[in-house]
C-alpha cells in the first residue's frame, strides 16, 4: 500500500475523505499510529519534513556580472591599454572607477534570499505524535505521511494534516489564505473536490498556527509537497527579472558601448589616415605612430562614457530611499524606489492595508430601525466622554452582545484610542461599540457576574452566559429607561450570541420598539430578509437574544435555559476601511494607476469594500473567485485582468497568474501582501510591497519594498515619491550625457583637423566627468517634485530613456557646448602658436605633438600651454550652468526657488572653486598638464560658459510655448 500511497498521494483532495478513509489509505490507525520501523521507512521514502532551499547566488558571480556589464567593458579595454603604454597613472585612474563601480554594484545586490530561511523558521521544531501506542515528541522534520499529530492552543501546525478529532478547534490560517479572522475547523468530509483553500474546514496546514481548542490530524503531506513548500517552490522557480530604471540603464549602457567602440575605430582610422596624407612612413616608425593613435583612441572612448553614471544612480536612489522613509517606506532594494513611480497597476490586499485589520461594528439592526455606526465609531473620543444612544434599543442590543462573549476590555488614557479590547475579533467589536457608548464590560460584570455559561459549539453556532444581577447597571450616558426597566425587574439573565439563523430557532418572542411580541411567521421572514439584507453588504452578522430567569438549575446544567428566548436585534461587523484610504485611491486614479484587490477574503465582503473605496463603481461589480481562474487560460486571463478588479478566494497560484497576466499586457506591476501566500506574488511583481506590521517574515524577505504602517495611503504617497526619482534620474542622465557628448564633438573634430593637438587628456575627462560632472550630478538627485506629477499617467512602461525630448537635449546641449569649446580652442591655440614662435609651428601636426607636445614659451610671451587649461575651465563652467537650469524640465530656473535645492547650490560653489582652484596649484598642473590663466583669460572663460545654460533657457521657453514637444 506505500508504494500506491506514494503515487496517489499527491493528488488526493483528502478533504473530500473522511477521517476513517483518510487514515485507511495512509495504512494507520489513529489509536496506535506507526510504529518506528514503518516510519523510518517512510522518512527515507518521502524525505525530510523540511523547506528545500535553492541557494542564493554568490558574490562571486555577482561581481562576475558587475565586471561584464558594457561600460565596465570599455573601462577594462581603456585600462588594459594604458598599461600597455605605460600610462600609470591612467591606468590607477580607470582601476580606481571600476573597483569602486563593482563595490557598489556587489553591495547593492547582494542581500541573502532570506525566504527560503523565513519559511524554514514557520515549521514547529518539535511536535506530539502518536508512535507504537504512545504519545511521543519528536522533531517536525522527522514526521511522514500517517503519523498521528496532537494539536493544542499556541501550537504551531508542522505539517498539512486531514483533521480527525476536533473540540472547538480554531487556526489563524490569515499567511496562507489572507483571512483575517481565526477558522473553526471540523472533522466531516466535504463535497467538492474544487474548494479553494480557504473553505477547507477540516485540513490544517504546516506553518498556520492552533488558536483555540485542541484537535488531532493525520499528516497527508511533508516538506516540499505541503502547501508551505508549494509556496517555496513557486518563489524559487519566480524571476523578478529587471526593474523598469534598471532596463533603460541597460538601454544607456548598452548604446554607449557600441558608440564608443565605433568611435574609438573611427578614431584609429582617422589617425592614421592623417599619418598618411602627411606621407609620413608608418611601417618604419609604427610604434611611435601606434601609441599616439591608441591614446587618441582611448581618449575618445573614454569621453563617451559617462564614468559617474553608475556611482551617481546609485548614491541617489540611496539618498531617494532615505525621502521614502520619511514618508513610511522601507526600501529594501534601490531601484524599486524608482520602480514605484512607473507603476501602472497596483495589486493591493485588503486584510490591513485596505481596512483597519480591526473587525468593527458597522450596523446594529433592531425590528424596524437600522443604525449605521460607520461615521460614529470613528469619532475622536476626549477622555470621559462617550457616544449618544439614537435609540434604547441599542443600548439593550450592544449591552446583551458585550455580556455574551469572552473579551476583556480596559479603559486607557490614551489620546489615540478610547479602550484596549483583547479577545477574539468579532467579540472585541461587539464590546468595544458597548464601551464606548458607556456599557464597558467589566464594569457591568462587577453588577451582573457571570454565573454560568453554555459554551460555543460548531452544531449550536451559539454561546449563551448566565448572569446575576446583584446591583443597578449605569452608563455614562443617559439612556432610556426602557434598558432599565427590562434589566431591573429580574434577578438572573440570560444573554445570547451567534447564527441569526440558528438564535431565531430558539427564539420564542421579539422586542420590538419597548415591548414584547410572539415571533410570529411574518417577524421571522422580516428579520431573515434583514439578516440576509447585511450580508450582502460584505457583513459578518450575529444575532443577539435574551431571557430573564426565575430560579436557577439546581444542577448547575445551564444548557435546557437556552431556548424561550427574545430576540433582540442584529449586529453587522466588518473590517472597515481605513478612512485614508479612499482619498488615496482617488489620487492613484488622477495619477493613471488602477487599483486591483486581491485577496482570500469572501467575494462579497470583497466586492463591498472595493465599492466603498471607489476600486469598482457599482455593487454589481464582478468579483472573480479562485475556482473561477483555475478554469480560465493563460490568454483568457491577459483579457479578464483588463476589466476585472476584484479577486476574492485566491490562492497563491492564482495571485501569481493574474501578476503575470497584468505585466504579459505591458502593466508596471506592485503588489502588496502580508502573508506566506503573498510571496510568489510579491517577488514576480515589478515590485513587492509587504506590510511591517501584519507582515510575514517570507512576506517581507520577497519584497522590494516594505511598507512601515501597512497603509494603502503610504504607497499612493511612495509612489509620488518615484515619480519623483525618475524625473531626476532623466536630469543627470541628460546632464552627464550632454557634456560628453560636447566632449566628444570637440575631440572628434580637433583630431580630424591637421596641425592641432587633442585639448584634453584622458586624465582630465576623467575628472570631468567623475567630480565636476559627478557631484552636481548627485545634488541634481535630490530635486523636488515637478509641478502636478501626481495628475499625469505614468510614462509608457517601453519609453526608451532618450524619449520625450531627451535625445533632442544632448544634441542641443552637445553641440553647444561642443561649439563653443571648439571655437576657443582653434582660436587660442592659434594666437599661442603664433606668440610662441615655436620650431615646432613649422609642419606640426597632432601626432608628432602629442597631448601639448610644443615647447613652453618664453617668459612674458602668451603662455601656449593655456589654451588646453582655457578649454578644460569652459568646458567644466559651461557644465555648471547645465545643471542649474536643469532643475526643471520645462520650467525656467527663474521662477524657482533657488533655496529649495540648498544641496546643488553647495555642489555648484564647491565645483567651481575646486576646478579654479587646481590650475593654481602646482602638483595638479603637472598632473593634468595644466598652466595657471590670467584674470583677463579666466573672465573670458566665465563669459564663454553662459552659453550652454542660455541655450537650455530657451529649448524650455519653447517648450512652454508648445514650439517643441517634450513627449
Amino acid at each position: 500500500m506505500a508504494a500506491n500511497l506514494t503515487e496517489s498521494k499527491p493528488n488526493t483532495a483528502w478533504y473530500t475523505l473522511t477521517p476513517d478513509a483518510a487514515t485507511k489509505q495512509l495504512s494507520v490507525q489513529p489509536t496506535t499510529g506507526l510504529d518506528d520501523a514503518e516510519a523510518a521507512r517512510r522518512l527515507e521514502q518521502y524525505g525530510p519534513n523540511e523547506i528545500a532551499d535553492k541557494g542564493a547566488k554568490s558574490p562571486w558571480a555577482i561581481l562576475w556580472e558587475q565586471l561584464t556589464q558594457p561600460l565596465v567593458l570599455i573601462l577594462i579595454g581603456a585600462a588594459v591599454i594604458s598599461a600597455l603604454l605605460g600610462k600609470v597613472p591612467e591606468l590607477i585612474a580607470i582601476l580606481s572607477i571600476v573597483v569602486i563601480n563593482a563595490i557598489l554594484g556587489v553591495v547593492q545586490e547582494y542581500r541573502a534570499e532570506q525566504a527560503m530561511q523565513a519559511l524554514k523558521n514557520m515549521s514547529a521544531p518539535i511536535v506530539r505524535v502518536r508512535r507504537n501506542g504512545k504519545l511521543v515528541d519528536t522533531e517536525s522534520r522527522k514526521l511522514v505521511p500517517g503519523d498521528i499529530v496532537l494539536l493544542e492552543t499556541g501550537n504551531i501546525v508542522p505539517a498539512d494534516l486531514r483533521l480527525i478529532e476536533a473540540a472547538n478547534f480554531k487556526v489563524q490560517e490569515s499567511s496562507l489564505t489572507g483571512e483575517a479572522e481565526s477558522v473553526e475547523k471540523h472533522t466531516e468530509s466535504l463535497k467538492d473536490a474544487n474548494i479553494t483553500l480557504g473553505d477547507r474546514k477540516n485540513m490544517v496546514y504546516m506553518g498556520t498556527s492552533a488558536t483555540y481548542g485542541r484537535a488531532t490530524g493525520v499528516v497527508v503531506q511533508t516538506g516540499m509537497t505541503t502547501e508551505l513548500g508549494r509556496i517555496a517552490t513557486l518563489i524559487q522557480n519566480v524571476d523578478s527579472g529587471d526593474t523598469p530604471l534598471q532596463r533603460r540603464m541597460g538601454e544607456v549602457s548598452n548604446v554607449m558601448f557600441w558608440v564608443s567602440i565605433l568611435l574609438a575605430f573611427v578614431a584609429i582610422g582617422v589617425g592614421f589616415l592623417d599619418y598618411y596624407l602627411q606621407g609620413v612612413d608608418i611601417l618604419g616608425n609604427f610604434r611611435e605612430i601606434g601609441t599616439n593613435v591608441l591614446l587618441n583612441a582611448v581618449s575618445i572612448a573614454v569621453a563617451v562614457v559617462p564614468e559617474g553614471l553608475p556611482a551617481v544612480v546609485t548614491v541617489s536612489l540611496a539618498l531617494a530611499t532615505q525621502r521614502m522613509l520619511a514618508r513610511r517606506a522601507l526600501i529594501r532594494k534601490l531601484p524599486a524606489s524608482e520602480t514605484l513611480g512607473s507603476v501602472t497597476v497596483i495589486c493591493t490586499d485588503k486584510t490591513g492595508t485596505l481596512t483597519e485589520n480591526r473587525m468593527t461594528v458597522k450596523m446594529m439592526d433592531v425590528p424596524g430601525q437600522v443604525f449605521d455606526l460607520s461615521d460614529v465609531m470613528q469619532t475622536r473620543l476626549a477622555k470621559g466622554q462617550h457616544l449618544a444612544l439614537a435609540n434604547p434599543m441599542e443600548g439593550l442590543l450592544l449591552v446583551a452582545g458585550t455580556m455574551a462573549n469572552d473579551s476583556t476590555v480596559e479603559r486607557i488614557d490614551r489620546d489615540d484610542k478610547d479602550y484596549i479590547v483583547q479577545g477574539d475579533p468579532t467579540e472585541t467589536a461587539i464590546s468595544l461599540a458597548a464601551a464606548r457608548f458607556g456599557f464597558v464590560k467589566h464594569e457591568m460584570e462587577q453588577v451582573m457576574p457571570r454565573i454560568g455559561e453554555v459554551p460555543f459549539s460548531s452544531e449550536r453556532k451559539l454561546m449563551s452566559t448566565i448572569h446575576d444581577k446583584r446591583g443597578n447597571l449605569t452608563a455614562d450616558n443617559a439612556y432610556d429607561d426602557v434598558i432599565d426597566k427590562i434589566l431591573a425587574g429580574h434577578r438572573y439573565f440570560l444573554f445570547t450570541k451567534g447564527a441569526p439563523d440558528n438564535l431565531l430557532n430558539v427564539c420564542t418572542s421579539v422586542w420590538d420598539n419597548g415591548q414584547s411580541f410572539p415571533m410570529t411567521p411574518q417577524y421571522r421572514q422580516q428579520l431573515e430578509g434583514e439578516n440576509a439584507s447585511l450580508a450582502g453588504q460584505g457583513l459578518r452578522v450575529l444575532g443577539v437574544a435574551y431571557r430573564s430567569i426565575d430560579a436557577l438549575p439546581t444542577d448547575n446544567k445551564w444548557d435546557p435555559l437556552e431556548s424561550n428566548l427574545t430576540f433582540i436585534g442584529l449586529v453587522g461587523i466588518i473590517d472597515p476601511p481605513r478612512p485614508e484610504v479612499k482619498a488615496a485611491v482617488e489620487i492613484a486614479h488622477q495619477a493613471g494607476i488602477r487599483v486591483v484587490m486581491i485577496t482570500g477574503d469572501h467575494p462579497i465582503t470583497a466586492r463591498a469594500i472595493a465599492r466603498d473605496l471607489n476600486i469598482v463603481d457599482s455593487d454589481t461589480a464582478r468579483a472573480m473567485i479562485g475556482t473561477e481562474l483555475e478554469k480560465t487560460t493563460d490568454e483568457q486571463l491577459r483579457e479578464v485582468v483588463k476589466e476585472v478588479s476584484v479577486y476574492a478566494r485566491v490562492s497563491p497560484e492564482h495571485k501569481l497568474r493574474i501578476v503575470r497576466a497584468l505585466k504579459a499586457n505591458g502593466e508596471i506591476v506592485a503588489m502588496t501582501g502580508d502573508g506566506v501566500n503573498d510571496a510568489p506574488a510579491l517577488k514576480q511583481a515589478d515590485i513587492g510591497v509587504a506590510m511591517a506590521i501584519t507582515g510575514t517574515d517570507v512576506s517581507k524577505e520577497a519584497a522590494d519594498m516594505v511598507i512601515l504602517d501597512d497603509n494603502f495611503a503610504t504607497i499612493v504617497s511612495a509612489a509620488e515619491e518615484g515619480r519623483t526619482i525618475y524625473d531626476n534620474v532623466r536630469r543627470f542622465i541628460k546632464y552627464l550625457l550632454a557634456s560628453n557628448t560636447g566632449e566628444l564633438f570637440l575631440l572628434l573634430v580637433t583630431q580630424a583637423l591637421p596641425g592641432i593637438p587633442l585639448p584634453m587628456n584622458t586624465l582630465q575627462i576623467l575628472w570631468m566627468n567623475l567630480i565636476t560632472d559627478g557631484i552636481p550630478a548627485l545634488a541634481l538627485g535630490v530635486e523636488q517634485p515637478e509641478a502636478n506629477s501626481m495628475k499625469r499617467p505614468p510614462y509608457a512602461p517601453n519609453e526608451s530613456v532618450f524619449g520625450r525630448g531627451l535625445g533632442r537635449h544632448i544634441l542641443i546641449v552637445g553641440s553647444v557646448l561642443g561649439f563653443t569649446a571648439l571655437g576657443l580652442a582653434l582660436i587660442t591655440f592659434n594666437l599661442n602658436l603664433q606668440a610662441a614662435n615655436s620650431p615646432c609651428m613649422e609642419g606640426a601636426s597632432i601626432w608628432s605633438l602629442g597631448d601639448v607636445a610644443c615647447p613652453a614659451p618664453l617668459e612674458g610671451e602668451p603662455n601656449f600651454a593655456a589654451w588646453n587649461t582655457m578649454v578644460f575651465i569652459v568646458l567644466t563652467l559651461s557644465q555648471m550652468g547645465h545643471a542649474y537650469a536643469l532643475r526643471s524640465h520645462r520650467e525656467s530656473v527663474f521662477r524657482l526657488n533657488p533655496l529649495t535645492n540648498r544641496f546643488l547650490l553647495f555642489a555648484l560653489v564647491i565645483t567651481i572653486i575646486v576646478q579654479v582652484g587646481i590650475i593654481y596649484i602646482p602638483l595638479f598642473q603637472d598632473l593634468f598638464s595644466i598652466t595657471p590663466l590670467t584674470l583677463g583669460q579666466l573672465l573670458l572663460c566665465l563669459v564663454l560658459s553662459t552659453g550652454v545654460f542660455i541655450a537650455v533657457e530657451i529649448e524650455k521657453l519653447l517648450l512652454r510655448r508648445g514650439v517643441l514637444k517634450s513627449g
